[in-house]
């Protein structure tokens, strides 16, 4: 669980309260908290990089889109450079170019690129979210991170349910099963793949990553074939 704020981290020697920069929209704290320090590496991670990088972000990334959006992304974590800068998911960095041009193809977004907080970008109908919402050094959450981390995106789920849900990758849709008390065993993850989950429809892809893409893992047609797919349910 998320610690007060009498709890903040302090980044300089005038003992100074971290404060957040500009985000897109704020959401009740069960659902996000932008003043977490429940996992003690990836607090002190962004302490650090809030000394190295004190024009990023450097706190805990909240969901983008609307409230009552019928398709939920999920993603892994903010990238360093990416959404730990712009205070964004997939925003800033190779990650999100793949995925907001495809959403916007579909229907998704307003426009096919997002670069901050603050450009215009508007989803439609959409939201995206993370399996953890800090960066972690190298990009690897660890399991127990993941599952402290797992009981904001749980209750977005409650309290904003979707009809749909896009997983990036194997950590995404576990933390997605974890979230609706499912048995990993039950829903096995591949690219394209889609699982009935009861109270949604989950739709699995490889991770839009710059690794992934580059190696031809995930091609552009791969990925907007999964899209593809979430559109035709969506209206269906």
């Amino acid at each position: 669980m998320s610690k007060s704020q009498n709890n903040l981290a302090f980044t300089d020697a005038t003992q100074q309260p971290w404060q957040p920069l500009q985000m897109d929209q704020h959401w009740p704290a069960r659902v996000f908290d932008v003043h977490c320090t429940a996992c003690p590496r990836l607090h002190a991670f962004h302490e650090q990089n809030r000394q190295k990088f004190p024009d990023h972000f450097n706190g805990p990334v909240p969901p983008f889109g609307p409230e009552n959006a019928e398709l939920l992304i999920v993603g892994l974590a903010p990238g360093l450079h990416g959404a730990n800068r712009t205070g964004r998911p997939f925003t800033g960095d190779y990650c999100g170019d793949l995925l907001y041009s495809t959403l916007h193809k579909y229907g998704f977004a307003n426009m096919p690129v997002s670069t901050a907080v603050g450009d215009g970008m508007a989803l439609v109908n959409a939201r995206v979210s993370n399996a953890v919402k800090c960066v972690p050094p190298e990009n690897k959450p660890t399991p127990a991170e993941i599952k402290t981390c797992n009981q904001f995106i749980s209750h977005e789920f409650k309290v904003h349910p979707p009809k749909a849900v896009l997983a990036l990758g194997l950590v995404g849709h576990q933390a997605v099963l974890k979230a609706m008390n499912q048995k990993q065993s039950a829903f096995k993850f591949g690219h394209a793949a889609e699982h009935d989950l009861g109270a949604f429809r989950l739709f699995d892809s490889y991770h839009v990553s710059r690794y992934n893409t580059q190696t031809g893992r995930l091609t552009v047609p791969m990925f907007e074939a999964v899209l593809k797919a979430i559109s035709h349910y969506l209206k269906a």
